[in-house]
């Protein structure tokens, strides 16, 4: 037996019209089509769909069960249609989120509210716990876009540019470093250096200055909340490296001071790292051009 989505709109139709005739302009065949089509349902389910001789025309026990199925599964294959028809014209879709930098969430949670209202057909998820593998996670369609600040040649992925941004020393006002112009990686040494709780090598200060230069702080403390890396850094109890964006709030604080890293300061990038087929999708055009809008807001203020 072969059923057909054919044979469930046409039984749905002659049921709720009522008649051959009226179904058959409601599908838009001819009634002699119409009645082909019913026979042949017939011959291969082997039972009779229809009571005979009857008016208007009545479904027999065996179409009443057909007609169920007809309108549990007719309704799912439009919604299903529809979900197709907004993924090709990118208007609906999935959009999971892994981010290597873990600073990033202050940044980019004012971008996905402001998102989430353009877009209310696509499923937005932060997925925390592949920050460590977010790369693999992507290629192997766990996440659809990392936060990254280091591109790597992946057949298959584009890393779109974000937005540049420095690493900053931040201490107490009163610090012994605080009357420096900028800070050197011996500098650190005799330093508790407070930091996110993740890997160093994905930490700028150590990736672009302390590694580099075979330096070790006296200390490293490892803290989750950003406010709470400031509230330690005000007491003295060390120092931290932020991105510039991160202490827009503190610049004009009377208890710390920024500095640079190095004479020339550090500058880093970030970048929206998405498979090659769905980086042009609308909506993931469209959460890029806000993450780089967002960042240029939040360093200007």
């Amino acid at each position: 037996m072969h059923i057909e989505f054919r044979h469930l709109r046409t039984i749905k139709a002659i049921h709720d019209s009522g008649g051959l005739a009226r179904a058959a302009d409601q599908l838009n065949i001819t009634q002699s089509a119409l009645s082909h089509q019913i026979k042949g349902i017939e011959d291969q389910a082997g039972v009779e769909l229809f009571v005979r001789r009857s008016k208007p025309l009545k479904l027999s026990a065996a179409g009443m069960r057909l007609l169920v199925a007809a309108e549990n599964i007719l309704p799912q294959v439009a919604a299903l249609e529809l979900e197709f028809e907004g993924l090709i014209a990118g208007k609906s879709g999935r959009l999971h989120i892994a981010i290597e930098c873990h600073a990033c969430f202050e940044w980019l949670f004012p971008v996905l509210e402001e998102f989430r209202k353009a877009w209310p057909d696509v499923d937005v998820d932060i997925r925390p716990g592949l920050a460590f593998d977010a790369l693999p996670a992507l290629r192997k369609e766990e996440v659809d876009l990392v936060v990254s600040s280091d591109p790597e040649d992946l057949p298959g992925t584009d890393f779109t540019p974000l937005f540049d941004y420095e690493p900053v020393f931040v201490a107490a006002s009163n610090h012994p470093l605080a009357q420096k112009k900028f800070v050197e990686a011996s500098d650190f040494a005799g330093e508790t250096l407070i930091t996110y709780p993740v890997d160093r090598e994905r930490l700028d200060v150590f990736s672009q200055l302390l590694i580099p230069n075979g330096v070790e702080p006296k200390a490293i403390r490892q803290v989750e909340l950003t406010a709470v890396i400031l509230l330690l850094v005000a007491s003295n109890r060390g120092v931290a490296v932020l991105p510039d964006w991160v202490v827009r709030q503190v610049r004009y604080n009377s208890d710390y001071v920024t500095l640079p890293l190095t004479k020339n300061g550090v500058t880093r990038r970030l970048y929206a790292a998405t498979r090659t087929e769905e980086t042009s999708l609308p909506f993931m055009s469209h959460l890029i051009r806000l993450a780089r809008r967002e960042a240029v807001k939040l360093q200007r203020n």
